[in-house]
């Protein structure tokens, strides 16, 4: 267990005084769409596939927050263009790759898409239009998600340093899709095995959080499934009384409605 996320002893947290939230800044960027190729496939885990684009159109790539996201545009059963939002994971701007982790489900164009498509296939992405940049320090983090979370939670571990203190709680299918994420930072990682069937079930998530404590300087990132987030985040706010200026909520699915997002639940 991390030092700053620690089991709680009496359910909740205790009074103490909140600090000063973190700051951030809004980075606009000009939408562009961008003419790619995929270079390589990857099964990551059975729930997860790695595809890693390439082209001259990254060139001028920039991605400045770990769950800024890119439009993927790919054709539906009916063969209408659609567009998905997707984590940049990893970019190499030098060697023009772009990596995107998908979840690998029934019913998604996307999916559908990352399944069939192989070396060599043409692919097209938009953005990312925008970033929240982080500007002042945080040392202590509370990552929590599902396997759609994966990217940016993936991206933001690696991009921390040894002052940091980090505890993921990570909802997924299967022991098989656990990923190992490579951090300088103190980390530890927390899983949910849990059915993709029944990801818009809050309870196993917040079980796991209901044993650990965390401080008032603790920046809560949480993004699932929409129904989970704010159940997630309202036991955060409500139950152990964490500061909203320390959460940052998203919903990055929503079930029964493809496609549907909510990207910000503040």
């Amino acid at each position: 267990m991390s030092e700053m996320l620690k089991p709680v002893r009496n359910g909740s947290n205790m009074s103490r005084i909140t600090p000063q939230p973190p700051q951030f800044q809004m980075i606009r960027q000009e939408p562009k769409r961008r003419d790619l190729v995929v270079s390589r496939v990857e099964r990551l885990s059975p729930a997860m596939i790695r595809i890693v684009l390439t082209g001259d159109a990254l060139a001028d790539f920039s991605t400045h927050a770990p769950d800024d996201h890119v439009k993927l545009f790919v054709s539906d059963e009916d063969g209408a263009r659609v567009m998905r939002d997707f984590t940049p994971r990893r970019i190499d701007v030098q060697r023009r790759e772009l990596t995107l982790d998908f979840v690998d489900h029934v019913g998604g164009p996307a999916a559908d898409w990352a399944r069939s498509v192989k070396e060599g296939d043409a692919a097209a992405i938009g953005g990312p239009r925008g970033s929240r940049k982080l500007m002042s320090t945080v040392n202590s983090w509370l990552l929590i998600g599902d396997e759609t979370a994966l990217p940016a939670i993936g991206r933001r571990l690696e991009e921390l340093d040894e002052h940091a203190i980090a505890t993921s709680v990570v909802a997924v299918p299967g022991s098989a899709d656990e990923q190992e994420i490579s951090t300088v930072a103190r980390h530890t990682a927390l899983w949910v095995h849990r059915p993709l069937s029944d990801a818009h079930n809050p309870a196993p998530v917040i079980d796991v959080l209901k044993t650990l404590d965390w401080t008032p300087s603790t920046y809560i990132w949480i993004a699932a499934e929409a129904a989970v987030a704010r159940a997630v985040k309202m036991y955060v706010l409500e139950e152990r009384g964490h500061s909203q200026d320390w959460i940052k909520s998203s919903g990055y699915w929503v079930k029964g409605s493809p496609g549907a997002s909510a990207k910000d639940l503040g």
